[in-house]
């Protein structure tokens, strides 16, 4: 009745690549933030916001809907939602970020902060569910809704928590790894809580919105460009490590600037008097 892979397994692994990557990017943004100061640190957690929320989540969510099909009707899409869904999962994200970064990863601030998270992250989910236009009456199944919920809040909670403390590349590919099975398993548990009713005869065609092969185009060349815009930013930068090098160097050169100020403190007095 419900076919969530109406594509084959195209959809799945690619929604599943892409939000691995999306989370990638924004782990090596949120490490950079950590040992960058002021409006650089800001930044910083703005595009890991962009790169977890936008394509880790968002452009997973889509990507999956695109194999999503009820038989006997046509699946459009309401865009104005459909954008609001993919705003919504960005400032949940950074929400969250900006927590961590104020309160620490205390327990108290990483609970506060991954339930935020996570019901934002179900709203996006239930948000561009709601853009789909099919014909037919939809309805949910309450428990396995309350489940999915509860996957989105413990998978932003350990979202937050790695994003605060990956330090290398074999501990960030397991955290991208991580991630990106979380946000298949909240996706696909919300999925499976939809019910429709059966239709025969002829194709139903909803009442508005655009139809998957019109959204096609728009897809691709988004994603293609704000990934390679968000891979130039992360390449040309410096690096976490180099980052904290230039820090480390700088904190040594004002120390040793404080030193000879010290010393000299004590020739400039001799001569005065």
């Amino acid at each position: 009745m419900i076919d969530h892979f109406a594509l084959g397994w195209v959809t799945p692994i690619l929604s599943f690549l892409l939000s691995c990557a999306g989370c990638a990017v924004g782990l090596t943004c949120t490490a950079r933030a950590r040992v960058s100061h002021g409006l650089a640190s800001t930044g910083w957690l703005a595009l890991g916001a962009v790169s977890i929320g936008g394509t880790g989540i968002w452009v997973m969510h889509f990507v999956a809907m695109l194999g999503f099909h009820i038989r006997g009707t046509e699946t459009r899409f309401d865009v104005p939602l459909t954008i609001a869904s993919g705003l919504l999962a960005i400032a949940v994200v950074g929400l969250g970020l900006f927590i961590i970064r104020t309160a620490g990863v205390g327990p108290f601030a990483l609970v506060a902060g991954g339930t935020v998270t996570g019901l934002g992250i179900s709203a996006m989910h239930y948000l561009g569910m709601r853009a789909l236009h099919v014909g037919v009456e939809v309805t949910y199944d309450l428990p396995t809704v309350v489940m999915s919920v509860l996957i989105g809040i413990v998978a932003a909670t350990a979202g937050l928590w790695l994003s605060a403390k990956v330090h290398n590349f074999v501990a960030g590919t397991g955290a991208t790894l991580i991630m990106g099975i979380a946000v298949s398993g909240m996706h696909y548990t919300g999925m499976a809580a939809m019910r429709a009713e059966v239709v025969t005869g002829t194709v139903i065609v909803p009442d508005g919105g655009v139809s998957v092969a019109a959204l096609l185009g728009p897809l691709i060349i988004g994603v293609t460009i704000s990934t390679i815009l968000l891979l130039l930013v992360v390449g040309l930068a410096p690096s976490a490590a180099e980052l904290e090098a230039q820090e480390k160097f700088r904190g040594w050169h004002e120390r040793q600037e404080e030193i000879k100020r010290e010393a000299a403190e004590p020739r400039r007095r001799s001569q005065l008097l």
